[in-house]
């Protein structure tokens, strides 16, 4: 029991610190002259970096990770699920016991194998279906991002789909449904919970992830729907700053921090809609 607070405590202290260290540097960066609170929220162009006229307002990088996010939710969302349905109802044993360690094998590739896959294999392909995607486009880093989260969706939706009580499944199988019935009209329905736990958790992924946005989704803060075009996520933001090319004592060193913490709020508004999701959905089975 004392090991288990101390870990407990641990934890709770680390989150606390990193929530103090956010908050105090970001209030240093709102300190600087030229940043506004107005501008920040209400801007729709972000350039610190060049030369004396700045700008800091965050949504083109929040469009950006928005953009990014959307495009790999709509790869490995769906494709997951199905996985995870075919991996629970559809497949036997031994097929069950091959495919899910092999794809979850996917989620223990570093990320930036994911970012050079992108830019070598992904970039090119899209570049012959048309002549409209670079060679940094928001759409290659979206797919990879997407192959990334693919395995937390598929491995946690199906121990959420066979945790499904087998009496649902033979009472829907007496009244005379069959195993496609069966998948999509109860056991989905049953384990919703636990599957859009599993959707939130890879979308919170998904926006945080660094390395693949930044070697393949560019460098330009843009506000965009177009995913042939270039974007730049808060994530790949912060790694272009840390690079060194801005001085730890300036402005722009400074809103590295801004943008970090509206991370920290965007991902945590997904983990509180997430025990939302799952206090009103959760079903209990006796």
């Amino acid at each position: 029991m004392g090991s288990l607070a101390v870990a407990a405590t641990f934890s709770i202290l680390v989150t606390t610190t990193i929530i103090v260290v956010l908050a105090r540097e970001t209030i240093g960066f709102f300190e600087f002259p030229e940043v506004s609170l107005g501008e920040f929220f209400f801007s729709l162009e972000w350039n610190p970096l060049l030369g004396a006229e700045k700008h800091f307002g965050i949504w083109p990088l929040v469009a950006g990770t928005l953009l990014v996010t959307v495009i790999a939710a709509s790869f490995a969302l769906p494709v997951g699920l199905i996985s995870a349905v075919y991996l629970s109802e559809y497949a036997s044993p031994r097929v069950r016991a091959t495919l899910k360690p092999a794809l979850e094998i996917l989620a223990g590739i570093p990320t930036v194998v994911y970012g050079f896959f992108a830019l070598t294999v992904i970039t090119p392909m899209l570049g012959k279906i048309s002549p409209s995607f670079g060679a940094y486009n928001a759409m290659s880093a979206g797919l990879a991002t997407g192959i990334m989260i693919l395995p937390i969706v598929c491995s946690l939706s199906e121990d959420a789909l066979r945790a499904v009580p087998r009496s649902l499944r033979d009472a829907a199988f007496a009244l005379g449904g069959t195993r496609f019935d069966v998948s999509v009209k109860v056991v989905v329905p049953a384990a919703l919970s636990g599957v859009v736990a599993a959707f939130l958790l890879a979308l919170s992924r998904a926006i945080g992830e660094t390395m693949i946005v930044a070697l393949a989704a560019g460098g330009i803060a843009q506000i965009t729907a177009n995913p042939a075009a270039e974007v730049q996520t808060m994530t790949a933001y912060m790694v272009q700053i840390f690079l060194g090319d801005a001085p730890a004592t300036g402005v722009e060193y400074k809103s590295s921090y801004a943008v970090a913490a509206m991370l920290f709020v965007l991902t945590f508004g997904l983990t509180m809609v997430g025990r939302w999701v799952l206090r009103r959905f959760r079903e209990e089975y006796d």
